[in-house]
C-alpha cells in the first residue's frame, strides 16, 4: 500500500508506524510552526489576567500554553502568571493542555471529553461553567476557530483571542509540490492526515499549482484517513470524503486503522467509478 502522509514535526515516527503496518511511506512536511515575533496578544491577555479582567481561560494546544507561558515570560515573572492563572476558571480541550497545566501545578476546573473538540468543550461549560456575562480567553492554535468564537458570543461570552503560534508551510515546499503532482498522478493508495492545518496547506499548494480541482478529485479516488473529528470537519469543509478517521486520535492507531481498511475501501471505490464510467 502506497502511503502519503504529511506529518512534519513527527516525520520519522510516521515514516517507522507505516512500515511495520506494511506500507511504502512518502513521508512529506507540509507545514511549520513560527511562533508569533511581536506577541502583542500574549502580553495584553497576562496585564488583564493580573489586574482581574479575565474570568475564564480556556487552553485549546498544549504546545500553544507552553508557548504563551514563553512569551509572557520574558516580561513578567513566570510565578505571578501562573498564581494569577490559578485564580480564574481553566478549560481545556483535551489531555495535552492538561498534563501542560498539571506540571505547571495549576488546576483545572473543565476538560472536554472525547473526541476533544470544541463542541465537546463548549457543552461541558454549558453544563457546568456558563460564560454569559463573563470575560472569557482563548489561547489560539494555528487558524482561528471562527465558529467556537461565535457560539461563545450567542452566548453571552465576552472573548479575548490569545494567538501565540501560526502555521506556515516549510520553508522547501519542493518537496510537497512533488507530492501533489504525484497524488494527481495517481501514484499513492493512502493519504493520511494528522492535523487540519496539514490539509489547509495541502490544498494551498495545489491551488499555487493550478492543481487544486485535479488535486481534489485524485484525492477522492484514494483511502483519506484523518486523526480525529477536527482534522475530519476540515477535510470535509475542502470537499474530501474522510474514510478513515482514528479512535483514538493517535497516530499509530490511525496508521494502523488506515492500512487494515485501505485494501477494502479502494475497491469499493474503484468498482463506484468504474460503475460511473460506465453509466457516463
Amino acid at each position: 500500500m502506497r502511503v502519503c502522509a504529511f506529518e512534519s514535526r513527527r516525520a520519522a515516527d510516521m515514516r517507522s508506524l507505516i512500515e511495520r503496518q506494511g506500507g511504502e511511506p512518502t513521508v512529506v512536511p507540509s507545514m511549520r510552526e513560527v511562533p508569533l515575533a511581536d506577541n502583542a496578544a500574549a502580553f495584553a491577555f497576562a496585564e488583564d489576567l493580573f489586574a482581574a479582567k479575565i474570568d475564564l481561560v480556556i487552553f485549546l494546544t498544549g504546545v500553544g500554553a507552553r508557548t504563551l507561558l514563553e512569551a509572557v515570560q520574558t516580561r513578567h515573572n513566570r510565578e505571578q502568571f501562573l498564581r494569577a492563572l490559578d485564580r480564574v476558571t481553566i478549560a481545556v480541550r483535551g489531555p495535552k493542555p492538561l498534563a501542560v497545566l498539571r506540571e505547571w501545578n495549576v488546576h483545572v476546573d473543565l476538560r472536554a471529553p472525547e473526541p476533544n473538540t470544541w463542541r465537546e468543550l463548549l457543552a461541558e461549560l454549558d453544563r457546568h461553567s456558563p460564560v454569559i456575562g463573563r470575560h472569557v480567553a482563548v489561547q489560539e492554535y494555528g487558524k482561528p476557530n471562527d465558529n467556537f468564537y461565535r457560539e461563545l458570543e450567542h452566548r453571552g461570552a465576552l472573548v479575548l483571542r490569545v494567538p501565540v503560534y501560526q502555521w506556515a508551510l516549510p520553508e522547501d515546499i519542493a518537496p510537497l509540490e512533488d507530492a501533489v503532482r504525484s497524488i494527481v498522478a495517481g501514484r499513492f493508495d493512502l493519504l493520511l492526515f494528522t492535523s487540519a492545518q496539514q490539509a489547509h496547506n495541502v490544498v494551498e499548494v495545489a491551488e499555487s499549482l493550478g492543481l487544486r480541482d485535479a488535486w481534489l478529485s485524485a484525492a477522492a479516488r484514494v483511502v483519506v484517513a484523518s486523526i480525529g473529528p477536527t482534522a475530519s470537519e476540515t477535510l470535509r469543509e475542502l470537499g474530501l470524503p474522510v474514510d478513515v478517521e482514528a479512535s483514538p486520535p493517535k497516530m499509530g492507531q490511525l496508521v494502523r486503522d488506515a492500512l487494515s481498511a485501505a485494501a477494502e475501501i479502494l475497491a469499493r471505490k474503484s468498482a463506484g467509478h468504474q460503475n460511473r464510467r460506465i453509466a457516463d
